[in-house]
């Protein structure tokens, strides 16, 4: 049988098996002030069977907000609220980071009542969904230096939150187009400043981020995901040649922190980067690889077998399997997600997929 299936550790902490659940938003924290549900708890321990969960994108700060009714974790109430989570994910015997996502210039003044912000006063092409429906991105403000360290405290303080809720550990949010990502893409960094204009200062954001919630919980409880090439809310990293000097300064100035992992979303035709990247990593390296339109499927699971990665990431097949890893195992089957159901709503399409038996 697969090595996926043996147990392991990750930053001292053990884990059943190396299937991880990826982080997806769900926008279902109708708590009061976007705080997580009684529902969202039993959606996480149905779950609690993967070797690690990574929660869905929570904000660091109110103005990290990019969705309507994601979660927070910068509130009293916030805190309360998401240690029914992690209470029922551990009475599972399951293990779970909470994902820091700052969306940036993601977002819209009428979710918040606040002017996105980002690394430069550059507008996203393309639109995002409201609680009045679909509105064109605006231009953020861009960040004043003391607003930059702001911010990075802001994560730092989440993280200390973070545990006091009951996580694990954390994942920094470095993909996707959101706000680290936007730090590190040419197209929407566009400072001259000590915060951008070459790859070396683009990357000072992600790092700094990083060493201050090392610092704040313990390097050993601080996961950081990335997504080199990744075009997602109109990031522009085509120039391979400068993407793969962007992520190399990356991963060299991160390892050095000991980080509890790396995890990497897989861009097309970046297998052999993929592979430098992690050459260069000293400890757990998970990898959410390229599958095109299909989901990662069960073959997937010979990149852990033939050291391509040390965890795999399983996204939209584990949001419709509560029970992916005993379905991995006998090879299917496999319920269909119901991308319908995927943002927002109740039970349905959330709680709702049937077991094995």
């Amino acid at each position: 049988m697969s090595k996926a299936f043996e147990a392991t550790q990750l930053g001292g902490k053990h884990l059943a098996n190396r299937i991880v659940m990826a982080p997806m938003t769900r926008s279902r924290a109708y708590g009061e002030g976007n705080s997580p549900t009684d529902l969202m708890a039993e959606y996480y321990a149905q779950r609690a069977s993967a070797g690690l969960i990574v929660t869905e994108g929570t904000q660091p700060s109110v103005i990290g907000q990019g969705y309507p009714n994601t979660p927070g974790i910068h509130s009293a109430e916030q805190i309360t609220a998401w240690r029914k989570v992690t209470d029922a994910v551990h009475a599972q015997g399951g293990a779970i980071y909470l994902q820091l996502m700052h969306t940036g210039r993601v977002g819209h003044p009428s979710l918040t009542g606040l002017e996105p912000v980002g690394p430069s006063p550059v507008k996203a092409a393309g639109q995002v969904y409201t609680h009045e429906g679909p509105k064109d991105f605006v231009a953020p403000r861009e960040l004043t230096d003391d607003e930059i360290q702001q911010t990075i405290a802001d994560f730092a303080t989440a993280a200390k939150n973070a545990v006091e809720a009951g996580f694990d550990g954390v994942e920094l949010h470095g993909a996707n187009g959101y706000l680290i990502h936007q730090f590190l893409a040419p197209n929407a960094n566009t400072r001259t400043d000590a915060w951008g204009g070459t790859p070396d200062k683009r990357i000072r954001f992600a790092v700094e981020t990083a060493k201050a919630v090392a610092e704040a919980i313990g390097a050993d409880k601080v996961g950081f995901r990335i997504s080199p090439g990744n075009p997602f809310n109109d990031i522009d990293e085509n120039d391979r040649t400068d993407t793969e000097a962007t992520y190399t300064a990356l991963v060299d100035a991160l390892a050095p922190l000991s980080l509890a992992y790396l995890h990497q979303m897989e861009a097309p035709e970046l297998r052999d980067f993929t592979l430098r990247l992690r050459k260069g990593w000293p400890t757990t390296y998970i990898l959410n690889p390229f599958t095109g339109a299909e989901p990662t499927g069960p073959d997937a699971l010979a990149l852990i077998d033939d050291g391509t990665a040390d965890l795999i990431a399983y996204g939209a097949l584990f949001l419709a399997n509560p029970d992916l890893p005993a379905r991995l195992a006998q090879g299917g089957p496999f319920n269909t997600p119901d991308r319908a159901t995927s943002f927002g709503g109740d039970h349905t399409g959330y709680t709702d997929y049937p077991t094995l038996g």
